[in-house]
This record gives structure tokens, sequence and C-alpha cells, in this order.
């Protein structure tokens, strides 16, 4: 397995997750895992059935290391939908026995190693040898599988603590009990019972609550300048236009600074890795006039802001010319937002910094995840489908490029935010389903981008359509991606 593939890092994710179910059975019998979400390059999870520990969890690595070495092969075989159900209800997996019955097949491939079978949508590695590289941690309630970075061979990355982002997952995560939806089969049932338009107008109103909030904490803060960060189909730009809304309510005039139009000129751009301009790099950003315009505009004084066309790599000649009053706030989107040498010359007190993604919380069922990047993924090739005429391979081959940049420039100052929006819907999923699963079908085997259509595929087959779309509100982030955004969509 190659590490730079990101297939391949799933294949050895999934495989140190079938390790650990196995020394779980033979450490902690009767308790159950329930793998939430990640943490770096870390996995966070809880145990119900015992009560963890640092002993604990130091005895379930030491048992994962033995099975390791033990080399035990894992064989995947096809179950009927029947022998499915039948082996999972007698495990206690009540979660998956429910997931099976929506999915719309009769067959299922299960892998096995030592007696023990599971289902996962994905590959394998062929035994427990080739997951030779991990480490778990016991994280109060739960505990980290650490796993390798791009050198599946070298050692498991250094844990990093992220407090602010494992708050906001644990929100989610209450939030997710308190609405009753959890899992896949959750989402299906609210479906199912006719409760979908209900269920989307509490979402959504859960979301307009959480940004009146975070604007009652701008005013209350004081700050002049809003930084607006966040990785890519996370729905910044909507939640930047709601978050103006919110400000206007609370007496605030608030006035929207793109740092797009700080680009310097593309010739000029720093080259990346793959000798391309390199325009997620901070260098790409005219630093000094940033900070120079928004001093001017802080201090009352009028400026012509810049404006950038994509289409010459240049800024164009004229500007617009702006000043702003004290009841006004500045609200910056961009992904340097978060980082400190963006706004270096500006007062911290006058700064307030908001973190915005899509942490979803929702699992097909317990040792199955459903990973933020796959939510952000299927939104962007719906969007880039829509708006821009993007065929979903050429989104997919844009993708690791996107990535890459987020893991450089946005997720390490990600803690540095004052505050983290969750802009995930529990709903979104079934939406999402109906417009991106017709793409991924039509890649076909001999594109470099299938292995990752199917997966996305076999995923989606576990869920069923949502046509209650009129139920969703003009402004929601949902109608960045599906069309119907009345902040921007004529």
């Amino acid at each position: 397995m190659d590490g730079r593939n990101e297939e391949d890092r799933r294949i050895y994710e999934r495989s140190a997750r079938l390790i650990l179910l196995l020394a779980l059975r033979d450490v902690l019998p009767g308790a159950t895992v329930r793998f939430e979400h990640s943490i770096g390059r870390g996995i966070y999870m809880t145990v119900k059935g015992a009560s963890l520990t640092a002993a604990r969890v130091r005895a379930i690595e030491q048992r994962m290391h033995e099975i390791s070495e033990q080399n035990l092969p894992i064989t995947r075989a096809r179950w009927t939908r029947e022998e499915a159900k039948r082996y999972f209800a007698e495990k206690g997996q009540e979660d998956t026995v429910r997931l099976l019955r929506y999915r719309p097949f009769d067959y299922f491939d299960v892998y096995t190693c030592d007696g023990f079978s599971e289902y996962f949508y994905g590959d394998m590695a062929k035994s427990t040898g080739e997951i030779a590289s991990f480490a778990l941690r016991f994280y109060y309630p739960g505990m980290v599988l650490m796993l390798p970075d791009y050198d599946l061979s070298g050692p498991p990355a250094p844990f990093v603590e992220r407090p602010q982002l494992m708050r906001t997952y644990a929100e989610a995560a209450e939030c997710s009990r308190i609405l009753q939806c959890e899992t896949a089969a959750d989402l299906n049932d609210i479906i199912a019972r006719g409760e979908a338009r209900t269920f989307i107008r509490v979402n959504e109103a859960l979301q307009d609550r959480a940004i009146a909030q975070i604007a009652e904490r701008i005013v209350a803060h004081g700050a002049r300048v809003v930084f607006v960060a966040g990785p890519s189909s996370s729905g910044k730009t909507t939640f930047a236009n709601r978050l103006s809304i919110q400000l206007r309510v609370s007496g605030k005039r608030p006035l929207a600074i793109s740092l797009d139009d700080y680009y310097i000129d593309r010739s000029r751009v720093p080259l990346g890795e793959d000798g391309k301009p390199d325009l997620e790099c901070l260098e790409s950003i005219d630093v000094p006039l940033f900070n120079e315009q928004l001093v001017d505009l802080l201090a009352g004084r009028e400026v012509e802001l810049p404006r950038y066309s994509f289409i010459t790599g240049k800024r164009e000649e004229q500007g617009v010319r702006t000043r702003v009053s004290e009841d006004q706030v500045l609200i910056v989107e961009g992904i340097h937002g978060l980082n400190d040498a963006l706004s270096a010359d500006i007062p911290s007190e006058l700064k307030f910094r908001v973190y915005v993604s899509a942490l979803t919380q929702l699992n097909l069922d317990c040792h199955n995840r459903i990973r933020t990047t796959d939510m952000r993924l299927l939104r962007r090739m719906v969007r880039d489908f829509r708006s821009r005429s993007t065929s979903v391979e050429k989104t997919m081959q844009m993708w690791d490029s996107v990535r890459a940049g987020e893991e450089k420039y946005i997720f390490p100052f990600q803690e540095r935010a004052d505050v983290m929006f969750n802009s995930s819907l529990l709903y979104e999923i079934a939406v999402l389903k109906k417009y991106a699963y017709p793409m991924l079908c039509s890649i076909t085997p001999d594109s470099p981008w299938y292995v990752r259509a199917r997966r996305l595929v076999k995923f989606l087959n576990y869920f069923v359509d949502c046509d209650d779309e009129s139920e969703i509100p003009p402004t929601s982030i949902l109608r960045e991606f599906i069309g119907g955004c009345t902040f921007y969509d004529a």
C-alpha cells in the first residue's frame, strides 16, 4: 500500500479498525466501540460496556500488536441479507441489522478474521501483518487510534490535542442524540415515517440559533473585523451572508471584503510542488496592502479596495472606493483568516475568528463512520457540476490538491478560532444523494477515479432519497451546493 494514495490509506485505516475490534473482543469481552471521528491522523472512539483507563488502553494496544504479528488472514465472503442480519443480531449489533435492511441488494461482502466477521464498505488488507504501525492513546472518556502519515511503514503520526475541535464534535454528537438521528438507519426511518419536513425545519432552526449566538459574541467582543475561514465546501460564503443578517439584527452594518481580491499577479505567485502557481499559500496574497487598508478603514479613512480578475490573473485597474463608520463590522472570508500573519497590524481585541467546517456526526453504524471529507467532496461535486459544468472526474482530479492545501494552510490554525461553526446538516446526505449518485455511477472502470467513486456509491446505497427539497430554506447552507440560494442565485 502506498500512503500517498488516499484509497490505500483508507484500506490501512479500515484494517486497523478490524484489528482493534479483535483486540477489544479479547481484552474487554462484551464491550462495544463506536468510531466517532478523526482527530489529526487518529480516530477518536468511545466504548460502552466497560470503563476505559490508561492501563486498559495499553492492554488493548498490546493485543493489537500481537494480532498484527500473528499475520492472520483477512478473508472476504459474500453473505445473503438474511445471513448477515442473523449474524449481527446474535452479536447485538442492532444498528448494523437496521442498516442492512435499507441496502438495495440481497447480498453483502463481509470480512472475517480469527472467527470474527464484520462489514466494512471498501477493500481491506489481505492479512493483519500488513498493518504494523499504529498506537492507541487514552483520551477521556474514549481513546484515539493513531495511524501513520503518508509513510505507512513509518511510526504513527504524533498526537495533536485539539480541544476546541473536540468540543465542537461533542456538541454535534449531543445534537444528534437529541434529534435521535445518529446513524443512516435513523435518518432513513425519519424519511420513511414522513417526518422529513419537520426534521429539516429543526435542523435549519438549530443552525439559525447557532449563527445568532455567534453574532451576539462578536458584538459583545467589540470586534471590528470578523475572519471566516474553513476548508473547501464547508459553506463559508453562505455562513458569512447569514452572519451579516444576524449582525444587522444586532444593529451593526457589516461590510464584506473578499481576500481573493488581494491576490498578487499570477505571474508572481510562488509555485507549488506540482510546478503550478500555489494560489492557496499566504505568499500569493498582498498581505502588506491588506493590512494597510484594514488599518485605514478602521481609522475611518477612505480606501480603494482592489478587484482581482481570475480571467486575466491580474488586479483590475479600477477598484472600489470605500469608507466605513464605527458601527460597521468588516467580514473577511478567506482560507488564511486564522493565520496571525495575515492581519499582524490589527490589534487582537478588534478581531474575531470563525472556523467553519462540515463536521458530520452521522455514522452508517457504530463501526463505519462517514468522513467529513467525503461529505465535503459530495457537496463540491454537486456544486461544481451545477454551477461550473465541471465533471465529477475533474472535481476528483482537483480534490487531492485541495486537500493538501487544507492540511498545510487551514487545519494547523483551526484551534486559533474564537468559535467553530458546524455547517453539517443531518438530513443533507439524503438530498445530495440524488444529485451525486448518478454522477458517480457514470464513472467507468477505466477511470483513475473509479475506486473512489465506487466507495462513495457503496455508502450512498444505504440512504434513501429525501424529496422534500421545497422545505429547504433559500438561505440554507445546503442551497449553496444544490442551487436555489437567494444570496447569489438569480
